[in-house]
């Protein structure tokens, strides 16, 4: 089991970047694969990105490709996400989930943060 506590969100405008971050507690953190979820207003949760526990595979919703980049750093126990060029459909909760699997399905992911809002406004 990990805890998950995410920081980084804020309110900005379109075009702009922000850096979600994403701190565990635990002593197995590199074992595990981390995803990054979002749920806007009125939607469902929906996958954001994911990394498996060496940094060597990501994957990311088409929705993010080329503007969103998630990182991690073991040795911080922290995962990171990268967000440029901002769209106020970006705008949502952020939750950052420990997974076994490095995958975009939201009910592999056994541990979850509390979240943090991001808004983004034209």
């Amino acid at each position: 089991q990990v805890q998950l506590v995410e920081s980084g969100g804020g309110l900005v405008q379109a075009g702009d970047s922000l850096r979600l971050s994403c701190a565990a507690s635990g002593r197995t953190f590199s074992s595990w694969n981390m995803g990054w979820f979002r749920q806007g207003p009125g939607k469902e949760r929906e996958f954001v990105a994911t990394i498996d526990w060496s940094s060597y595979f990501t994957d990311y919703a088409d929705s993010v490709k080329g503007r969103f980049t998630i990182t991690r750093d073991n040795a911080k126990k922290t995962v990171y996400l990268q967000m440029n060029s901002l769209k106020p459909q970006d705008t949502a909760v952020y939750y950052c989930a420990a997974s076994r699997l490095a995958n975009s399905d939201p009910a592999d992911y056994t541990d979850w943060g509390q979240g943090t809002q991001v808004t983004v406004s034209s």
